[in-house]
């Protein structure tokens, strides 16, 4: 029963994934709804902790992108960008890596990806090197960022196993940093170079392209922007640094005697619900944006995804796993703790499926969890969430292949052969391995 009940989880992820946005969390429910009316499986209870964690963390980000803090973060970007062109390749993805750590959304590449195709023409460099890994450091920020949906569910299934927020910054941050450093240098002298091109050259041609002796460096031009939105960012980077200080010192949450009289603090799950929340609401008040425009931003739209996916993938994986969780401890719990690799893979694979971090999160950890895997083994395949580019079908991989008119950023003749294969793959090896080892060192 444990085959058939895994290959119907199997199934209604494929075509789920498919199908594809909200219709994910909605084929959890019906994989739920076969489990427990069909095989006869017990439901657990739905996810509610982490669901709440995220759409929290959701609100607060939405907040700030309505009240323009968002727009004024891809600003300093931009500037950032213009001012050091000739470090383009490393700097771009450096660059929306840290603006999507701050922001908890990979969406800053949008805005940033025509920047950086025009500032890699102006300096002469193919902009199919910087583009690529841009767009792969962009997503794996988000297994760092401690405002992101992925990371909300994470800390949801960590907390119970002693595992802070502050750990999984501290496991995460260098370990995805090094992968996104390396993945820069990978495609550093990746093909010709852009005057050489062909298929520039045709473009140039058939007038569509400036020759890049033509191509001048663009200036530097400041915005202007409200002082809400400048507040809100502030806002923002203090709630979440509250939330960072009181999952790395517990001692810093209040504490209160439970009905055995004993004093204990709040949970991590509550605190980063009252605080970004709160926050929500603080940046609401100070900045004035447009309230009924909150539920109808990209962000929000996104986070609610998350949310909505939660809900049904985690409950079909947790009814799952409380099902078969004899069968899997006798049977597939050391062969797990003995192939550590393979739950990176499955994570790869899986997130390269449904293309979303926080839903491969939810899917896998409580899975992985109940095979009895030490947290460090947890964390460390945690980066391989990251497999969505391995189709190029997602929205950043289509952006930057959109916004790249000289043609250097392009899918091959055998689809696989596209121009973040090389940075991507790279760059989530080496963020598995080394957040195993820093994950190994500090936990161990």
């Amino acid at each position: 029963m444990f085959w058939i009940e895994l290959l119907l989880v199997l199934v209604i992820l494929f075509y789920g994934a498919r199908i594809g946005d909200a219709f994910l969390g909605l084929a959890g429910g019906l994989g739920v709804a076969i489990l427990v009316f069909i095989f006869q499986i017990p439901p657990t209870s739905p996810p509610i902790d982490v669901m709440l964690i995220i759409l929290a963390v959701v609100l607060s980000a939405s907040a700030l992108q309505i009240s323009g803090g968002l727009d004024f973060l891809v600003s300093v970007a931009e500037s950032i960008l213009r001012k050091y062109p000739q470090h383009i390749t490393v700097l771009a993805p450096l660059v929306t890596y840290l603006f999507t750590f701050l922001a908890g959304t990979g969406h800053v590449i949008y805005s940033l990806l025509p920047v950086i195709q025009e500032v890699a023409k102006s300096y002469k460099v193919r902009p199919e090197r910087p583009i690529s890994i841009a767009v792969i450091a962009s997503q794996q920020a988000i297994t760092a960022s401690p405002i992101s949906a992925a990371m909300a569910a994470m800390v949801g299934f960590m907390a119970p196993l002693g595992i802070s927020m502050g750990t999984l910054i501290l496991i995460c941050v260098p370990a995805t940093l090094i992968g996104v450093v390396l993945g820069a240098i990978s495609v550093y002298r990746k093909g010709v170079e852009l005057e050489n091109d062909p298929e520039y050259q045709k473009r140039v041609e058939a007038g569509l392209v400036k020759k890049v002796e033509e191509i001048q460096p663009a200036s530097v031009q400041e915005k202007q922007f409200a002082g809400t939105a400048k507040l809100s960012v502030a806002l923002f980077l203090l709630g979440t640094v509250l939330v960072v200080l009181m999952g790395t010192f517990p001692e810093l949450r209040p504490a209160f005697p439970d009905s055995k009289g004993v004093v204990k603090a709040i949970s991590m799950s509550q605190t980063i619900q009252i605080v970004m929340l709160a926050l929500s609401a603080i940046i609401v008040v100070a900045c004035k944006p447009k309230v009924g425009s909150l539920l109808r931003c990209s962000v929000f739209h996104s986070g609610i995804l998350a949310v909505v996916c939660a809900f049904g993938l985690c409950w079909m994986s947790d009814t799952f796993v409380n099902g078969q969780m004899s069968f899997i401890k006798d049977n597939v719990s050391a062969y797990m703790n003995e192939n550590v690799f393979i739950l990176p893979i499955m994570m790869f694979i899986v997130s390269a499926l449904i293309t979303s971090q926080a839903a491969t999160t939810l899917i896998l950890i409580p899975l992985a969890i109940a095979f009895g895997m030490p947290p460090y083994l947890l964390i460390g395949a945690w980066p391989a969430v990251n497999g969505y580019f391995f189709f190029p079908v997602a929205g950043q991989c289509i952006a930057g292949l959109s916004f790249d008119d000289t043609g250097t950023t392009r899918i091959g003749k055998f689809v696989l052969n596209h121009s973040y294969m090389r940075p991507g793959l790279i760059n989530v090896v080496v963020s598995v391995i080394m957040a195993t080892v820093i994950g190994k060192m500090l936990l161990s």
